[in-house]
């Protein structure tokens, strides 16, 4: 079993240990952002104060030495996930990024009237909205997948669901508020037999599990870098290589295009570069390598292993409170959704945060959810290799002390 002890010391925020409350800081926000190790710091510095330069733009040393970098990263991510070629991952600026380049670069070019996108009620907004535009535009309809009565994507809805006007299924493989986990293979397949593609939003299944898109045989993949341990404002869409190639792309402007003149003449660049217009985040691509670098030190079954036991621990010392109202105790990720009985959402946090733990609060960017869940706004509290069982113990603490704050609630 991993021992998170070990790795908690490569982590400025967590040796600093203290709270803006003055209190020992308790972190469990990690479905939201996650902690930066030295070596990502370290990485991102490196190129801030001796490597700085562009990529792609000059003919000079400290150039060509970042074409490299980059191409190295990418290299980096393809074996990450398993993709069959570096030129399948394409550099964006997370997974809102990604998703919606999927959506207005393949859906917006290809979907049209009579034509299906099925999404699920659990899924995060950019992962909802960008459909909403593509559906405006095309004049394709936005369908939802029905949830069973615990919240869970089950392939036999999935399978009712389709048919043959679906030409875009695009899921969470790990939803962000309940935590449930798609077999994506088996997905895959049934969206294939009815020749749709299936996009999938990574945001909370890449940073905690292995991932292999040559496997699943997914279409498109997206994922961010700030919840692996990455810097912000840096991501991954990876596609297969002959559904790119059929795309627009989403930003057009220096370093995407092969050429264009003066009579609005222009060709693009095949991928990945078409879709990487402009400078990239440089110092984010060179952090994401130092991030998926030291993941791949600690070994991703081992951290899917440990956080399965501490989903499994949080759960019991919730309940042991008799004071927390758990919305997913049989989901497989890292996260506890839930409320401190008879408080509302965002005063439970703030209850919370006065004993220096920070969670998330509110509909957490899943508004369709919550009419599911019967509530205007949950608790959420999310875990990763670095958290500790002392960590939960705290949360829970102050879970069973609820009775006191309503008191002053009231």
């Amino acid at each position: 079993m991993l021992e998170p002890k070990l790795y908690r010391k490569d982590f400025p925020m967590l040796r600093s240990g203290k709270s803006m409350q003055g209190k020992p800081l308790v972190f469990l926000d990690n479905a939201s952002t996650t902690f930066k190790p030295d070596c990502v710091i370290q990485a991102v510095a490196k190129y801030l104060s001796d490597e700085t330069s562009n990529a792609h733009r000059g003919d000079y040393d400290l150039c060509a030495n970042m074409d490299r970098e980059v191409e190295l990263t990418r290299e980096r991510v393809r074996h990450f996930i398993n993709a069959p070629k570096s030129s399948e991952v394409v550099f964006t600026s997370g997974t809102t990024g990604s998703l919606n380049l999927v959506a207005f670069g393949y859906g917006a070019k290809y979907l049209h009237e009579g034509d299906e996108i099925l999404l699920s009620e659990a899924e995060h907004a950019s992962n909802v909205l960008p459909w909403y535009k593509v559906s405006e535009m095309t004049g394709a309809k936005v369908r939802f997948i029905p949830l069973d009565e615990e919240g869970r994507l089950t392939k036999e809805n999935l399978s009712k669901a389709m048919s043959d006007k679906v030409k875009i299924v695009s899921l969470a493989e790990v939803t962000n508020v309940l935590g449930y986990c798609l077999n994506l293979k088996e997905f895959a397949a049934i969206v294939h037999s009815h020749g749709a593609l299936l996009s999938v939003d990574g945001a909370q299944s890449v940073p905690h599990k292995k991932t292999d898109v040559s496997y699943t045989d997914v279409d498109f993949l997206s994922f961010s870098g700030h919840k692996l341990l990455g810097p912000t404002g840096i991501g991954v869409l990876y596609g297969k290589y002959e559904l790119l190639s059929m795309m627009e792309p989403f930003m057009t402007g220096g370093g995407n295009n092969a050429k264009f003149d003066m009579c609005g003449d222009a060709s693009y660049l095949a991928p990945p570069m078409r879709f990487e217009a402009g400078t990239q985040n440089l110092e984010g691509i060179l952090g994401l390598r130092a991030a998926i670098e030291y993941l791949e030190g600690i070994g991703m079954s081992n951290i899917e292993e440990y956080e399965k036991d501490l989903k499994a621990y949080a759960v019991k010392k919730l309940q042991e409170t008799g004071m927390a109202h758990i919305y997913n105790p049989h989901s497989e990720a890292a996260i506890v959704t839930f409320n401190i009985k008879d408080v509302f959402a965002q005063d439970g946090a703030t209850f919370l945060n006065s004993k220096g733990i920070a969670v998330r609060s509110g509909q957490h960017c899943a508004k369709i959810l919550m009419d599911f869940l019967g509530t205007v706004a949950t608790i959420r509290a999310s875990f990763y290799f670095y958290t500790i069982k002392e960590e939960i113990d705290v949360l829970a603490d102050a879970v069973s002390h609820g009775k006191e704050f309503l008191d002053a609630y009231f």
